[in-house]
């Protein structure tokens, strides 16, 4: 486990002095039930409302965040890293958001999916670029990565009901989202390996401050902060669903920033496709959707990579170490002899002195 050293807490949780299980199951229930909440208000006010305002939205949220990390207690004096650090930091994250929200507009969830799904190998592959990081993964991840990808995808193209309907101006926003997605989590995991005493309220709140001025340009722009202004205006109890799920994705988000502190971006990311798969599968399961072999070959991918990922590393380094320390300690024993030599050396003279 990563910094051992810093105390990490989940909500008034303690996760430092627990297992690594228990840390684990703690930070990705509270994952899990904040974007499942997410998902369903996404399709409500994007499918079922038709407002298609991502900028706007993310916009929205942010406030929320910052109402919410008020009431945790934290508090700039509390902070550990200079505003410049998270600068780029919240560019990428306002971006992501906005460009996955945005790209609902255009292309349906089953192809917005797809692409999402295939987060965890740009991630896995800008690790080894970000400074302060640079982290290499064993062939195995990365095979356990794309069986995750690839079995995902199955899955969601066996619904023959909900067919992928594919854009070029969606496909160029849920492509831009991955790849600032590919550096986000790395540049969050960055921050947490170069200054441990980092916490996750920090991150999330001088991001959200930093990232907020970040929406402004694409809303003017696109001319989207009117158009959304004036449909909330005329429908208010969107602002109560927004409300509403923001606080759940509050939850999601620093549970995904603690997992990220705990156990490394790579390992998030396919937490959070993983996630992607649970939610499908629970649809099927909630509204008695029939179950086909296509659906049965991406769960069983699915399942594969998730045990290759679970599979226990071998460390021979470790010997590597312990043997270095034992030549560390036997370099003192040539200046030893030496000493004796040079003693014996001035007996021996004294000796002949005397004789």
């Amino acid at each position: 486990m990563k910094n051992d050293e810093q105390a990490r807490f989940l909500f008034g949780i303690s996760l430092s002095d627990r297992p690594k299980w228990q840390q684990f199951l703690l930070c990705s229930s509270g994952f899990f039930f904040g974007y499942l909440v997410n998902g369903v208000c996404e399709e409500y006010v994007y499918n079922r409302l038709q407002f298609s305002y991502g900028w706007y939205f993310t916009f929205v949220q942010g406030f929320v965040y910052l109402f919410l990390i008020y009431l945790q207690g934290f508090t700039t004096k509390q902070m550990v890293n200079p505003w410049k650090t998270y600068v780029k930091l919240s560019a990428v994250l306002m971006g992501s958001h906005g460009l996955t929200k945005g790209s609902l507009a255009f292309l349906n969830y089953p192809a917005q999916l797809m692409f999402k799904s295939t987060k965890v190998l740009p991630v896995m592959v800008m690790g080894a670029f970000i400074p302060g990081l640079r982290r290499k993964y064993p062939p195995h991840e990365y095979v356990s990565a794309l069986l995750l990808v690839v079995g995902l995808i199955l899955f969601t193209l066996a619904d023959a009901q909900t067919s992928p309907n594919f854009s070029v101006i969606g496909v160029l926003m849920v492509s831009g989202a991955l790849v600032m997605d590919s550096f986000l989590g790395n540049l969050q995991e960055a921050i947490f390996t170069m200054n441990p005493e980092t916490t996750q309220m920090e991150m999330l709140f001088c991001s959200t401050v930093v990232g907020l001025p970040f929406l402004i340009p694409p809303m003017l722009l696109t001319g989207e902060l009117f158009k959304a202004w004036s449909s909330c205006w005329q429908h208010p109890y969107v602002y109560g669903v927004l409300v509403f799920e923001a606080m759940a994705t509050f939850v999601g988000q620093v549970s995904v920033l603690s997992l990220i502190a705990l156990f490394g971006a790579a390992t998030t990311a396919m937490i959070t496709t993983a996630r992607k798969a649970v939610t499908l599968l629970l649809s099927y399961l909630i509204f008695t959707k029939p179950l086909t072999e296509e659906h049965g070959t991406g769960l069983l991918l699915i399942g594969m990579g998730i045990t290759l990922k679970l599979l226990p590393e071998n460390k021979p380094h470790q010997r590597v170490s312990t043997s270095s320390s034992k030549t560390k300690t036997s370099k003192p024993a040539p200046i030893e002899n030496e000493r004796i030599r040079l003693e014996n050396a001035g007996e021996n003279e004294e000796n002949s002195r005397l004789v």
